[in-house]
């Protein structure tokens, strides 16, 4: 792990974060178990926030969160798509061995839950006395099932239980745990409530309500997944800016509007930088309302993303350069589909403005935040704690090697070990030989080294073959691993 100081950050704007709220005075209290924050971007690429390189639009609180903390290099999500990027979250368990190991639908609402059986991070936390809430997006059990959040640690949900609703930002209806709200001001095709404004205020008052309880707020927001769309103070902002600007004709009517059809936006451009916008700010009322409650000191917060930009609605990641220097985007297994920022911030624990380029997944998220609230991690997971890396101290473990597998599109894997990263496509039809990248000399996974390095593939290849178990509803059986 390698700390120095990243005067890129620097200046930054003034924003909330150490203004307002943060200048005002209140008690304080001892601290106890650590509160923990997970703040995760929708869609969110590695080169979409200032901190990362990004020079269309700045993200001045995301920004401040990086120079008053960590930020990582080499982090990866869990998977290239939702559900099985935060399934991997929730259990320490990488795609070879987490539940849910694809997005798979349920109608009406909903994706194939997981099961009951399921430990998760949620209930983890809460069996050490936390209290656990959960505002956003979920996409892990269909409302009642055994995987809905209430039903996997968490004591408060608020937002979206399906994905597929979630590419809509003015939704008929949220969930508050089990009661289904309805959002009167979006009937029809009214646009009054802001599905993630509404969310945001509903994690605030979490944060009132449980100042002086240790608390894990999951904060899994839509932002910036498509729909591209914005409130108009936001749009207003941005429009005119990013020419040529890009016309998108979505849906804007019948049985797919307002349930997964992405509408229609004339400033798609604008609409990105708008909804980072809005992220950002929301981040920095977060972290406002940390200090103003006097727990700031005593909280982690996480900020990351679920996989690459994606390329739906509208989208145009090129433009913008969202996966900055890395090859591909959301659904592949390159790095750009995966490899994601991360920023860690807690006051007086995680030295300001440093770096690390230590190799991380989701899958180890669960064993880390169990080590900072001094629990046992679950035996038998895939993730190693980064506390080590976060704190500073010497002993941090590394991975062996890294596994990604993804079911669409012909069947894809990857393997990382080391700086090595092979990654084959078309895996269910054996056609395709497997590539390797040496990632310290290659970021961009441009030059091809199979040919020079046989034994590393076979290697790589033998660990695609034991890495992983079957799963009886996500079945993933490629014909073979090595090319004919």
């Amino acid at each position: 792990m390698k700390s120095e100081s990243v005067n890129f950050l620097l200046p930054v704007l003034a924003t909330a974060f150490f203004t307002g709220a943060c200048n005002q005075t209140s008690p304080v209290k001892e601290p106890g178990k650590p509160n923990i924050i997970f703040i995760l971007a929708d869609d969110l690429g590695y080169g979409d926030l200032s901190c990362y390189g990004q020079t269309h639009f700045q993200t001045p609180n995301i920004d401040q969160l990086a120079a008053y903390g960590m930020r990582f290099t080499q982090h990866y999500s869990g998977s290239t798509v939702c559900a099985p990027s935060r399934s991997s979250l929730m259990t320490g368990l990488h795609t070879g061995h987490t539940p849910i190991r694809g997005n798979k639908e349920w109608k009406p609402e909903g994706q194939w839950p997981m099961p009951d059986s399921t430990f998760t991070i949620a209930e983890m936390l809460k069996k050490a006395g936390y209290v656990t809430g959960a505002f956003g997006k979920w996409g892990l059990g269909y409302p009642s099932s055994e995987g809905d959040p209430n039903r996997q640690g968490f004591d408060i949900f608020y937002g979206y239980n399906c994905q597929r609703i979630g590419h809509n930002y003015y939704p008929y209806h949220v969930w508050h745990n089990q009661e289904k709200v309805i959002l009167e001001g979006n009937e029809d095709h009214e646009q009054g409530t802001y599905a993630p404004a509404d969310i945001h205020q509903h994690a605030l008052k979490f944060l009132e309500d449980n100042k002086d309880k240790p608390f894990f707020m999951y904060y899994p927001t839509i932002i910036p997944h498509a729909e591209l769309f914005a409130p108009e103070e936001y749009m207003q902002k941005y429009r005119g800016k990013y020419e040529p600007e890009l016309n998108f004709e979505g849906v804007d009517d019948g049985p797919g509007y307002k349930n997964g059809g992405y509408g229609s936006q004339p400033d798609a451009h604008a609409a990105f930088a708008a909804m980072i916008n809005v992220l950002d700010n929301h981040v920095g009322e977060i972290i406002a309302k940390l200090k103003e409650l006097g727990i700031a000191d005593n909280t982690l917060v996480i900020f990351t993303s679920d996989n690459g930009p994606h390329l739906e609605g509208g989208a145009d990641p090129d433009f913008f350069d969202s996966n900055g220097p890395l090859k591909g985007y959301k659904r592949d297994l390159y790095e750009g589909g995966m490899r994601v920022p991360m920023i860690a911030w807690y006051p007086g624990k995680i030295a300001a403005g440093t770096e690390s380029k230590h190799i991380s997944a989701f899958w180890d998220v669960m064993p880390t935040i169990a080590e900072l609230a001094g629990l046992k991690a679950p035996e038998n997971i895939d993730g190693i704690s980064f506390l080590p890396a976060l704190l500073g101290k010497e002993g941090q473990k590394e991975h062996e090697y890294m596994y990604w597998e993804f079911h669409e599109k012909g069947g894809r894997l990857a393997v990382r070990k080391g700086d090595w990263k092979a990654v084959r496509y078309n895996v269910l039809k054996g056609e395709e030989p497997t590539q390797l990248y040496n990632l310290a000399e290659d970021i961009g996974e441009k030059n091809n080294l199979a040919a020079q390095h046989p034994e590393i593939v076979n290697d790589l290849e033998e660990i695609m073959k034991n890495a992983r178990t079957e799963s009886d509803v996500f079945q993933f059986k490629p014909e073979t691993y090595v090319a004919q």
